[in-house]
């Protein structure tokens, strides 16, 4: 079939966004769409059902690919926990997609989805094993291993920003304390200069002294982080995405500085510590992505 085209959708707690794409990457249409309030399972499937019939009225598209805000099991077919949305747990999503639409659909979660468009068409494409991490409201991961997604046996691998700092650090949603979220988060930005990261970016490129000093700590702790996800997985790039990496000429010397403290040269070489490409269309394209590779392994 010439020209087939896939739909990628990025579920957000305020946004649904979608975008129609050829195999080569090419982005024929995008649409964004509100989320419903309260955005329950129904009411987000049937806003999904709609946005995908405007997006593509001629039926060109051959699958579905879906961002969700939490983690999906293992099959790619049941969202588990969707962040921000009310009444989601457990939720079969692809085979309600793939009851409203025909098409082949899978599941994925939102930074997994990230991870994977700056694998195929962002900062990452030059790689074939990568980590991205998210640094944003909270911190997200995925981990691209030989152009793969790695998702663990439940589908739950890559929570980056779960693992420990400082086993005295503060208390974590997730149970665990001083995790990497707790000190690269926006949250935690917030929390440790009462000022937003945007305000700490302006600041720096002022001269401002506290605000470099701010940021040169920040970049030790997540060069710790990182030295950590480095010595498990030894990935030529580690792609730095979310809203905090705006302010990445700030702390980004300071994370190489520690990263090359900490981690062996044979566990490091070439690595690459680069800043994401696609912005807050990651989600979307790396959706579509994951729909090919499903499409591929099934023909």
């Amino acid at each position: 079939m010439v020209n087939r085209e896939i739909i990628g959708i990025d579920l957000g707690g305020t946004t649904i966004k979608l975008g129609r794409f050829r195999e080569d990457g090419t982005c024929l249409e995008s649409l964004s769409v509100a989320t419903p309030q309260p955005a329950t399972p129904t009411a987000v499937l049937d806003a999904m059902i709609e946005a995908i019939a405007q997006l593509d009225p001629a039926r060109h598209a051959i699958a579905l690919g879906i961002g969700t805000p939490g983690p999906a099991d293992a099959s790619g077919r049941i969202a588990r926990v969707a962040i921000n949305l009310a009444g989601w747990h457990d939720v079969p999503l692809a085979d309600w997609l793939e009851a409203k639409t025909g098409l082949p659909t899978v599941l994925a979660n939102d930074a997994n989805c990230a991870g994977m468009g700056e694998a195929w068409l962002g900062a990452g494409r030059h790689y074939r094993n990568l980590i991205l991490l998210t640094l944003g409201t909270g911190v997200g991961g995925a981990i691209i291993l030989d152009g793969n997604l790695f998702v663990g046996h439940q589908g739950a691998a890559a929570e980056l920003g779960l693992i420990t700092l400082n086993p005295e650090g503060p208390p974590c949603n997730s149970g665990n304390q001083g995790s990497l979220e707790q000190y690269a988060s926006v949250a935690a930005i917030r929390r440790r200069t009462g000022l937003e990261p945007e305000e700490l970016g302006k600041l720096a490129s002022t001269g401002d002294r506290q605000a470099l000093e701010f940021w040169q700590s920040y970049g030790r702790d997540l060069g710790v982080g990182l030295s950590s996800l480095i010595y498990v997985l030894t990935p030529e790039a580690i792609v730095i995405g979310g809203g905090v990496s705006a302010s990445a000429e700030f702390f980004f010397p300071a994370a190489q500085a520690e990263i090359e403290r900490r981690v062996l040269k044979s566990s490091r070489e070439g690595l690459h510590l680069i800043k994401a490409e696609l912005g807050n269309q990651a989600g979307m394209v790396g959706a579509a992505k994951l729909a090919w590779q499903i499409l591929k392994t099934e023909s």
